[in-house]
């Protein structure tokens, strides 16, 4: 696909934006953490007002940023308790909403997990899979990778989980 990159002489908007989100949580008590749809056993949960899904937290502000939406706090406050332990699914889902509303289309995402622990690699293609049908995309435009701090800082420490997201957004 070839894709042009110079703003539209009638309006002088780009055919493209980038957004990048970044979102972390603590862990806390629990068993189990659920990260990008996925729900992943561990000795700890995730601290949070909805259910804790840093990565689609950090995709949804990538997502919102790109399209100068915002970002998640701005649609989802956690001052509100309507969102008290929401879906993070139904939340991206929403946001994939007001991004087509504002007639962008979404050309690929990229996400970069930064934990210790647990090990992420067993579930990433399940990740990627529910991303694309949350975000109505092919396979082939989710990327989801992990990494660790080669336990430096709070990551390292084993405190809480953090992740990178950029997304690119096209004219529909």
């Amino acid at each position: 696909m070839q894709v042009e990159s110079r703003p539209d002489k009638k309006s002088g908007r780009f055919f493209m934006r980038i957004g990048h989100g970044y979102d972390v949580h603590r862990f806390a008590e629990g068993d189990f953490i659920t990260l990008g749809g996925v729900r992943i056993a561990h000795g700890f949960g995730l601290l949070a007002h909805s259910d804790g899904d840093v990565l689609l937290h950090a995709l949804s502000d990538a997502l919102l940023g790109a399209a100068a939406l915002g970002d998640i706090g701005k649609h989802f406050p956690d001052t509100d308790p309507t969102f008290k332990g929401a879906d993070s699914r139904v939340l991206l889902r929403h946001v994939v909403a007001l991004i087509h509303a504002k007639g962008w289309k979404i050309g690929n995402v990229d996400n970069t997990i930064v934990a210790q622990a647990p090990k992420m690699a067993p579930h990433i293609e399940s990740m990627r899979a529910l991303i694309a049908a949350d975000l109505q995309v092919e396979l082939d435009q989710v990327n989801v990778k992990a990494t660790t701090t080669e336990k430096l800082g709070f990551v390292g420490r084993e405190e809480g989980i953090a992740v990178h997201s950029v997304a690119l957004l096209l004219r529909a």
